[in-house]
């Protein structure tokens, strides 16, 4: 017996295979099966509805069907539940009635996951350099001013005009300091640099160190194609960050989610229309990649979530209302499964009312009114279908999970990191020679000779003012002030060639291969590497 397409067996129940069908992720059942085309899904979606409404679950029923597909997943777990994918469903009666509801045979199983953690603290820990996040995503992250982001943009400007290398917050701060100290000179050339717009921008960088936001940025640096990997059965690996800590800070979440989709859409080759992504990327908590987003931000994400379907990946959001969504993005989002929003005030009735107006109409019913009556566990859904329209909205039941439900102990937990193929690639920080290093051996070098050609004392007496200073007023400089001294009167004079010349020298691998050229930064500000 057939029923739409999906074979129901002799207790009229769909077997465990059949969950995944011609190429279509079974989601649940209106007065028929509700799928997701594989063809189609990298043009995007989007879950939505109130708290406790029922959104995770249908989060963890399209990761679970990605998965079987053989497409790697990766997903922001808020709450701790995601990680129950890595264990098998335990059965409970509610899960198993709602099985039965819909026609599904109830068959626990489990996913091959990988946990990530920017504070490497419950799972493999994910850093980015600072050339990598580019001035864009940093000025974000920091929440700096137009001005300060225009200072910024000069550091970088400058990094990238002699070759050196940001790749952790030292780098930073040892340039910032060299532009502090030169900021008339460089005015002439870049525009105002003033020491009180480079003394914040200092300060915010505390601040991010305060919260731990530094742990992130730093090498190894993370490969997306450690994310993009399928297990010995054919399974796609689900990725897991454990974003509980990491929602503290609400602006470090949305600024690394928005690295990793501009890490994909720069890396990541065109290959058209496939029949099924190369990696399905969620965002939970979408709303906070836009709250007080700058307009160029936010029409560079709308710019990367059109093109970046062209590169195989599917980008889904997760959040309470569509209206957290600007338009432009909105539209860009085909497959939607909408949960039910509570409309007691005039606000929440709007929001109701618009995001009935993004389906496409059902004559059947009035899309408006059951937004407000769904139960937990029924959406409302409608996915592309055909040449990439829209289904008929429908009322869904959602199947239920096969995996857990919930969160997995901590010592499961760590028995799958300490077992995980990532173990020990990015767990120990590595602190290679870049500009920090280059702008000291520099001041060092420099010092020296300055020394010599006085007859002075050479090195020894500059490792002097360590400790205390002498009568003169050179010498009551510190070492740090006569790093920068030293370094301003050496760096910005040397040809870009030269200092090329001495890092790829020394530095070989990922970065060396940047050396002897200019550094091309990509849509959102990164290292575009060819």
């Amino acid at each position: 017996m057939e029923t739409g397409g999906w074979i129901a067996y002799d207790n009229g129940a769909l077997g465990r295979d059949t969950m995944l069908q011609d190429g279509k992720i079974f989601i649940g059942k209106s007065a028929k099966p509700e799928t997701l085309d594989l063809r189609l899904a990298n043009r995007h979606g989007l879950i939505t509805g109130a708290t406790g409404t029922g959104k995770t679950v249908s989060l963890q029923v399209l990761a679970e069907g990605f998965s079987q597909a053989g497409v790697p997943v990766f997903a922001a777990d808020i709450k701790g539940d995601l990680s129950g994918l890595a264990a098998p469903g335990n059965g409970k009666e509610p899960l198993v009635k709602r099985a039965k509801d819909i026609g599904v045979d109830y068959a626990p199983d489990q996913f091959p996951v990988v946990f990530w953690d920017l504070f490497g603290e419950q799972g493999h820990r994910v850093r980015a350099t600072v050339s990598e996040m580019g001035p864009l995503l940093l000025s974000r992250l920091l929440d700096l001013n137009d001005t300060q982001e225009g200072v910024l943009n000069i550091a970088f400007r400058i990094a990238d005009e002699q070759g050196l290398l940001l790749l952790d917050l030292k780098d930073l701060r040892a340039l910032l300091q060299l532009i502090s100290e030169n900021a008339q000179e460089l005015t002439t050339t870049y525009g105002n640099v003033s020491k009180a717009t480079v003394g914040t921008i200092m300060r915010q960088l505390l601040v991010l160190e305060n919260q731990q936001g530094d742990e992130f940025l730093g090498e190894p640096a993370l490969d997306i194609r450690d994310l993009m990997r399928t297990d010995r059965d054919g399974r796609g690996i689900v990725n897991i960050l454990a974003a509980d800590k990491l929602m503290n800070n609400p602006r470090l979440y949305a600024t690394f989610l928005l690295w990793l989709m501009s890490e994909l859409f720069e890396e990541l080759p065109e290959v058209g229309d496939l029949d099924q992504p190369k990696l399905v990327f969620f965002f939970d908590e979408a709303h906070l990649l836009f709250a007080d987003a700058p307009k160029a931000l936010t029409e560079t994400v709308e710019r990367v979530v059109r093109l970046i379907r062209s590169k195989g990946v599917g980008v889904y959001f997760i959040t309470q209302n569509p209206v957290d969504i600007p338009e432009t993005v909105l539209a860009q989002l085909g497959n939607r499964v909408q949960h039910a929003l509570r409309a007691y005030t005039p606000r929440e009735q709007k929001a109701v009312r618009v995001a009935a107006q993004t389906f496409r109409q059902n004559p059947a019913f009035d899309t408006e009114k059951a937004i407000t009556e769904l139960g937990v566990g029924e959406a409302l859904v409608s996915t592309l279908e055909g040449k990439g329209s829209p289904s008929m909205v429908e009322r869904t039941l959602i199947a239920p999970p096969m995996a857990q439900v919930g969160p997995i102990e901590l010592a499961e937990r760590q028995r799958i990191i300490a077992g995980s193929p990532m173990r020990g690639k990015y767990d120990q920080p590595i602190d290679s020679e870049s500009a920090y290093e280059m702008l000291a051996q520099r001041a060092e070098k420099a010092a020296t000779e300055a020394q010599a050609a006085a007859g002075g004392g050479g090195i020894l007496d500059m490792l002097g003012g360590l400790f205390g200073t002498t009568g003169s007023r050179k010498g009551s400089m510190t070492v740090g002030q006569r790093v920068t001294r030293e370094v301003t009167r050496t760096i910005v004079n040397q040809t870009v060639g030269n200092i090329a010349a001495e890092i790829g020298k020394s530095i070989g691998g990922r970065q060396g291969s940047s050396i002897g050229r200019a550094i091309v930064r990509g849509t959102l500000g990164g290292l575009l590497r060819r």
